[in-house]
């Protein structure tokens, strides 16, 4: 089967020819497959999970389009691996880290920021997508809106066209609520409450939901008062791709040191601020300099994580990359003798999977990690599990890993199997396939050679 050409639009010069392609994508779709709409309030394809669902949904014969963000330097519409991109611009409100100190005043400024920031935020890109939707429709159509969360505002987008036969899927890939409270440390309130509606709304408008894991379903059979049946359990899994380990970057290797890597997203609910106390532990408390951690990725906090590190006298010990290309970060990550995940225990940490976790056994890396229910599951004898946001504790774990070549190795070879025999996306991506099929019984695709 040859791959569907990547198309992008870029000047009026080659319309003719961009035309031609496009049509040559959109005649090999699958006469007998389902068309779906895909919406994510992120980038695409960056969004690995995003990626991986549209991708797999294309492969097996159903016409793809997704609505997403758009970074500065893509185009508004694109063809990527047969999968049709359309792209909204991005807009930032207010900064919703904080800037006002640990004061009553300070926290209660940043709540507020925050909370009309992202009202602002979700509304504009809830609003542009009904009308991208439109677009959608009335060119190529679509039988089912998949949206991915958060927001828990998409399900707005999918009512109206509800009234047309068509189907809607809720894809939970944070609880937001939870996503709330921990990231602003905040007690459940009136913020917390409107959260739950928005979700419980999601979960009642939607034919069938998706959920990460086991802990995600019981949360939708007890707030959405979902059917077990109409919950599929789509766990995130590295791809065919993330298989595949790159070369070491070999600068990293020359430096003769224990090499740390971390690969996420820098927000406040995300851990980073822990890993560098941590690290500062390991140097000034515990006397070791024989490392070097490279942090790979951007988010909010990721100002503040730098002036962190400086505050911390780790700056020649920390590297923190904000956004690199994918070819370097993994080189970066085939480096790694250790790899950290510092996600500390939170209402949303302690029941949600995380993408890197499966991409660091993917390339079969230990992992230091602090003790939660979900992390656990998905790394098991990969990880060395220290007690939950003890930053020392990490610290010392950290030292036992880089003193035992032997653990190190025992640890990543048993990644690298759960991996390969349980979470790789070929295997649970499975259940996405299932979803469809138990939603569009009678619409089946069936898979056709490209010509």
């Amino acid at each position: 089967m040859k791959t569907r050409p990547s198309v992008t639009l870029t000047s009026a010069a080659n319309r003719d020819e961009q035309c031609d392609s496009i049509r040559e994508v959109t005649q090999s779709v699958h006469a007998n497959g389902a068309k779906i709409l895909m919406l994510v309030e992120s980038v695409y394809p960056a969004d690995q999970r995003v990626c991986n669902e549209a991708t797999l949904l294309v492969s097996s014969g159903y016409e793809v389009s997704v609505i997403a963000y758009k970074k500065k330097t893509e185009a508004y519409f694109e063809i990527i691996d047969g999968v049709f991109v359309y792209r909204i611009p991005r807009f930032e409100f207010f900064k919703k880290t904080a800037d006002g100190g640990e004061r009553f005043l300070g926290i209660v400024w940043l709540k507020l920021k925050s909370f009309l920031g992202y009202l602002l935020e979700y509304s504009y890109f809830t609003t542009a997508c009904f009308v991208l939707s439109l677009v959608v429709f009335l060119k190529r159509g679509f039988d089912v809106i998949h949206a991915h969360n958060p927001p828990d505002m998409l399900f707005m987008i999918a009512l109206p066209y509800k009234l047309f036969g068509k189907k809607f899927i809720f894809d939970q890939h944070d609880l937001c609520p939870e996503l709330y409270l921990s990231r602003y440390r905040a007690k459940s309130g009136m913020f917390a409450r409107m959260l739950r509606l928005l979700e419980r709304f999601s979960m009642r408008t939607a034919d069938i939901t998706i959920a990460t894991n086991e802990s995600y379903k019981s949360v939708q059979m007890q707030r959405g008062r979902k059917d077990p049946k109409d919950i599929f359990i789509v766990r995130n899994g590295p791809n065919k791709r993330k298989m595949s380990p790159a070369l070491p970057n070999p600068a990293l290797r020359k430096l003769q040191k224990s090499i740390l890597c971390y690969i996420g997203s820098l927000n406040p609910q995300d851990g980073v601020d822990y890993l560098l106390r941590a690290l500062y532990h390991l140097q000034y408390t515990l006397g070791r300099d024989d490392f070097h951690c490279v942090i790979m990725g951007t988010g909010d906090s990721f100002t503040d994580l730098q002036r962190l590190a400086r505050e911390l006298k780790l700056n020649e010990a920390v590297t923190l990359t904000g956004w690199i290309p994918q070819e370097e970060l993994e080189a970066n990550l085939a480096a790694a003798d250790i790899c950290v995940d510092p996600d500390p225990s939170s209402p949303l940490n302690d029941v949600s999977t995380w993408v890197k976790i499966m991409e660091y056994m993917a390339y079969g890396k230990p992992i230091i990690s602090f003790d939660l229910k979900e992390t656990k599951f998905s790394a098991q004898e990969a990880a060395l599990f220290v007690p939950p946001n003890d930053e020392l504790a990490f610290a010392k774990g950290i030292i036992e890993l880089m003193d035992n070549h032997s653990l190190r190795t025992k640890m990543g070879q048993a990644g690298r199997k759960r991996v390969e025999e349980e979470l790789q996306w070929s295997i649970v991506g499975e259940n996405l396939l299932s979803a469809y099929k138990y939603l569009l019984p009678s619409n089946r695709p069936r898979l056709r050679l490209i010509r």
